[in-house]
């Protein structure tokens, strides 16, 4: 009989074992590194000894012994037979579908527009979307294409770069007098909401950063804290505050006048980009290299 227990925990010690930390892999599958570490450990339990060497310093933590490595090349081309078979079993009824996959904010204020403009375009490929935060969709095969911002440093997948980023700062036009646009004493006096979403290696600026750059006095309101970006651009939306924003998030709301931009002649390049990725050992189809080329083609003509 064949246990899915073990799967899960071969999953995570591949995973492991490419990352040199339990971190690494949570971050790729898309738990904690505590579970991972446990499924690790339920494995070494079945086979009778550790797989790991635990040290606490080094890039890689973790360390293969030699029994686990002799075990790994084997594991992995295992883990790539099931993904074959079950892309297999999707058959040639799924040449015409692209999955494709993106975070929630960038696929409601960035991404949807162009899937529709897509689809009246090339009416005999259908889209299937994956929204999630995770990269692993992408790296196991999950998904045929993604959209993902960051350093563009992910294991597992090729990328293609799409754009680069910025910060700038929104509000609802029912807040500022138009005047006041441009005007740091009006900034400080405003509630300023923060994003507390994790933008790790993004160089994101902080409320110091912007307020000392347009000349404003220290704030004096405290602020509004939330963790989801989706979440800050809808409290600026709705008036709740003054926000600091991915621009390709809101673009396209600036543009319809729903936001306005606050000083506009001053913006914040962050280190992410906005990257197309694939998995990295298997074929682009056809269909998905068509729409791989087609959202190239659409940003690089003045889209994005």
């Amino acid at each position: 009989m064949r246990s899915l227990n073990r799967l899960k925990w071969l999953h995570a010690f591949e995973a492991t074992a490419r990352h040199g930390s339990f971190t690494g892999a949570a971050q790729e599958l898309g738990v904690t590194p505590a579970a991972v570490g446990q499924l690790v450990r339920s494995l070494e339990e079945w086979v009778g000894h550790p797989l790991l060497r635990r040290t606490r310093t080094g890039k890689a933590r973790l360390t293969l012994v030699d029994e686990a490595q002799d075990a790994l090349q084997d594991i992995t081309q295992g883990l790539d037979k099931l993904e074959t078979g079950l892309n297999k079993l999707r058959g040639r009824r799924a040449r015409s579908v692209v999955v494709v996959t993106a975070s929630q904010v960038l696929m409601m204020n960035w991404l949807m527009e162009r899937l529709n403009r897509f689809s009246e375009m090339h009416e005999t490929i259908d889209l299937r979307l994956n929204v999630t935060e995770k990269l692993m969709d992408v790296s196991h095969g999950e998904a045929d294409i993604g959209i993902r911002c960051g350093q563009g440093d992910w294991p597992g997948v090729n990328k293609t770069w799409l754009m680069d980023e910025e910060a700038v700062l929104v509000c609802s036009p029912r807040l500022v007098p138009p005047e006041k646009m441009a005007c740091g004493e009006w900034l400080a006096t405003q509630k300023l909401i923060h994003d507390d979403t994790p933008h790790p290696g993004a160089d994101f600026p902080s409320w110091d950063d912007i307020l000392s750059a347009v000349n404003a006095p220290e704030a004096r309101e405290s602020g509004l804290h939330i963790n989801s970006t989706s979440a800050v651009i809808l409290s600026a939306l709705s008036g709740r505050g003054v926000a600091v924003v991915r621009y390709a998030l809101v673009k396209q709301l600036i543009e319809t006048g729903q936001l306005v931009q606050l000083h506009p002649d001053h913006r914040w390049p962050l280190k992410w980009s906005y990257y197309l990725v694939t998995p990295q050992h298997n074929v682009m189809r056809d269909e998905v290299k068509v729409f791989h080329d087609w959202l190239l083609q659409d940003v690089v003509s003045g889209y994005s």
